[in-house]
């Protein structure tokens, strides 16, 4: 969710039309209108403890009010007085007890729910009628036995009461601290909060965060900018006695109007004194008083009721001040207490703490996706004669970092290597291991070393990384020209091929032993690879799991691959991406015990057709020799239109190549989506773009190259180097 978003969550009470049920629980929270009485109906005699008040609906007004706690024992000391049942308890917004207890927990003898309060905070008692008073009269509420706790102002019927007992307070902070105990982001605490407040404690609910909210001990740098994160009320529409209202315009919503979006607390200022002393104050104080405006907008019109009906309470995390929180209650309602105080300090330290948490647990989720990303190719490259597609999938969304990686590698002649492996877990140290093995199999293969050397220096590598660093591998080269594929195994599950008619086989690749063993040997085999088939390589998270054992998944995937290819046809291979999404669907909900890489390769090869190859002898003549074989390989192809650009750049490179060389120079045209030209010799040195002095004769060369061909660059190899550029055709 955007931390910009301002947003107001009514609560789900809805206000009882006029003669509704008073014992319905919605009519807990909100006021409801007595019903006329006819004259002259009589009213039950007052009786003892059997007796129980008329049920609802009946003639009887004000049945089942709110009174102050305890006023049936001092109006009648000696007299029983019958428990509520469980009709009276008003229900809440999440469908649970009063005060966010679970939907489980049963009303006390006192008619005070165990896990919680009334929705109104407070305790539903009984009204007494008098019997003294003339039919149709509402009833006498019963004087409270402790004159102490007492406001002096009524309440009106079927409005929210503040808890009365330290009992009540201690049951509503249990339960809001368990819902807001339950957020793992940052909006889930906030929403719980503010759930957890309105209405059982409050009419409305303001919660200001620092923007932006400080990580771990990290040093805030700038101002204290406070901003409105989130706002609760109970609903306009059902709260028509008023109450705080900004301005006369009560549209679009009287709430959204209250505070400003962004408050710059100004060091010195009133606010920030509020703030700085960390404990929640009466906004009725002076300090607090003008602190409000500068919350709130010096340019709002803001009325407050008189006394004690707001608490501004600083959200303090583990050593700083990250927000802080204004509670409200209408004047309709009886004002907050001294001990509420300590009620909204319980509040906003455990929201303070669990927002503190979700920003850490924010900001590690965030460094995970980061190291992921960055540890796997963001895009695989294009290569010549072969078509690519992967996937990937963590573990679990709380592990969304793994030792599986998967790797296309482009290498001297069009080819490619093709590289899957896994480190031992999935957890921040596999990836990290798994990211040092990657950047090791990219390095060797840049040195065009043979794929089962490849795996030896891996192997070291990992020896060097630690005793317990175990990975598994496996190592390919596609040649499209040769159409034939070179594979190495390190313990590794084995590479299906797809062929172009739709059978699916499981490649025969020697297992050998996983990277990290040291002192064994790997071997390669060469296999064919014919035009329009797939290679696909996994990790063992796709074909092993606690339900299935990892051979009974690779034939699970060679039928998945087969029967997916019957859906095209003999003579169309299925699309490379929806075969990857086909072979993800075979996973089961208990099929995901580890993360999964997944590479699949099409080859299209190049035809023979399309490939000149030559070899020059190291002398004078040959670059007049290659430019004239150029200019025949572009006629046969009909590429004339190149052979200006053709011929002056061969020149070039093959003049660099014979001046050093002392084995024959190779030449080779490859027509593919592009033209592309390598000359190969056996002089290991790369050479290196720079700009000619006027008085140079030579050292221009390349300069041409960069300046005339659509891409160039230059590789070592075992033997030598390859020089390469590219044109476009046409």
């Amino acid at each position: 969710m955007d931390s910009t978003r301002v947003t107001e969550h009514p609560t789900s009470f809805d206000r009882p039309s006029t003669g509704a049920d008073p014992t319905d629980p919605r009519g807990a929270l909100l006021r409801t209108p007595v019903p006329p009485r006819a004259s002259g109906s009589g009213l039950p005699a007052q009786g003892g403890a059997d007796q129980t008040p008329p049920a609802a609906g009946e003639d009887s007004p004000g049945a089942f009010e709110h009174s102050q706690p305890g006023a049936e024992q001092a109006a009648e000391p000696d007299t029983h007085r019958p428990r509520p049942g469980s009709e009276g308890v008003p229900a809440q917004p999440d469908g649970g007890q009063p005060g966010g207890a679970p939907p489980d927990v049963t009303p006390s003898a006192d008619g005070v729910s165990s896990g919680g309060v009334s929705a109104g905070g407070g305790q539903a008692g009984l009204v007494r009628p008098d019997p003294g008073a003339p039919a149709g009269a509402p009833g006498r509420r019963a004087a409270s036995p402790d004159p102490d706790r007492r406001t002096g102002q009524p309440t009106a019927p079927g409005r929210p009461t503040p808890m009365r007992r330290d009992g009540d307070r201690l049951r509503f902070v249990g339960a809001a601290t368990r819902r807001i105990a339950r957020g793992m982001d940052l909006d889930e605490i906030v929403m719980g909060l503010c759930r957890a407040t309105v209405p059982t404690f409050a009419d409305a609910i303001l919660v200001y965060l620092r923007e932006p909210l400080p990580v771990g001990d990290e040093r805030p740098t700038g101002p204290l900018v406070l901003r409105l994160r989130r706002t609760d009320r109970i609903p306009a529409e059902r709260d028509t006695e008023g109450g705080f209202t900004p301005a006369p315009q009560p549209e679009p919503s009287e709430l959204e109007t209250v505070g400003a979006e962004l408050c710059e607390v100004r060091p010195g200022s009133a606010l920030a004194e509020v703030l700085r002393g960390v404990r929640p104050v009466f906004t009725d104080t002076p300090a607090a008083r003008a602190a409000l405006p500068e919350l709130l907008g010096e340019d709002r019109d803001f009325a407050l009721p008189d006394g004690r009906r707001a608490i501004l309470a600083p959200l303090r995390g583990r050593r700083r001040v990250i927000g802080a929180a204004l509670f409200l209650r209408g004047p309709e309602r009886i004002a907050f207490e001294a001990d509420d105080l300590l009620v909204a300090a319980q509040l906003a330290t455990h929201s303070a703490l669990g927002i503190d948490k979700a920003v850490l647990y924010g900001r590690e989720a965030y460094i995970a996706d980061e190291l992921q990303r960055t540890m796997l190719p963001e895009n695989l490259p294009r290569c010549t004669g072969v078509r690519l597609a992967s996937r990937y999938l963590p573990a679990a969304e709380t592990a969304r970092v793994g030792g599986d990686w998967y790797d296309a590698i482009p290498l001297p002649g069009s080819r490619v290597a093709l590289v899957v492996g896994d480190v031992m877990g999935h957890s921040m140290t596999s990836a990290a291991i798994m990211g040092q093995l990657r950047t090791t199999a990219q390095t060797l293969a840049g040195l065009d070393l043979p794929p089962q050397e490849v795996l030896h220096h891996l192997d070291e590598q990992a020896q060097r990384l630690g005793t317990d660093r175990m990975a598994t591998c496996l190592y390919a080269v596609y040649d499209p020209v040769a159409h034939r594929i070179t594979v190495a195994n390190a313990g590794h599950p084995p590479p299906v091929l797809l062929h172009l008619g739709g059978h699916a086989e499981v490649l025969r690749v020697p297992a050998g032993a996983p990277i990290g063993v040291g002192g064994v040997d790997f071997e390669a085999v060469e296999l064919d690879a014919p035009a329009g088939a797939t290679l696909l390589l996994y990790t063992d998270g796709l074909v092993e799991s606690r339900l299935r054992d990892v051979w009974t998944g690779i034939e699970q995937l060679r039928e998945r691959l087969a029967a997916t290819a019957q859906l095209t046809g003999p003579d169309h291979p299925p699309p490379l991406e929806a075969l990857c999404d086909e072979v993800l669907d075979m996973l089961g909900p208990g099929d995901r015990d580890d993360d999964i890489a997944l590479l699949a390769a099409r080859f299209d090869g190049i035809a023979p057709s399309d490939v000149s190859y030559w070899f020059l002898d190291p002398e004078d003549a040959a670059p007049g020799k290659a430019r004239r074989l150029a200019r025949r390989a572009l006629a046969r192809w009909g590429m004339e239109d190149l052979t200006d650009a053709v011929e002056l750049l061969v020149s070039e490179v093959v003049t660099n190549a014979v001046r050093y060389a002392s084995k024959p120079v190779t030449l080779r045209l490859l027509r593919t989506d592009v033209l592309r030209c390598e000359v190969g010799d056996d002089v290991p040195q790369l050479p290196r773009l720079r700009q000619a002095r006027a008085t140079d004769e030579g050292g221009r060369g390349l300069y041409l190259v960069n300046r005339l061909a659509r891409r160039w660059g230059a590789t070592r190899l075992s033997t030598g180097k390859v020089v390469w550029f590219e044109l476009n055709r046409g």
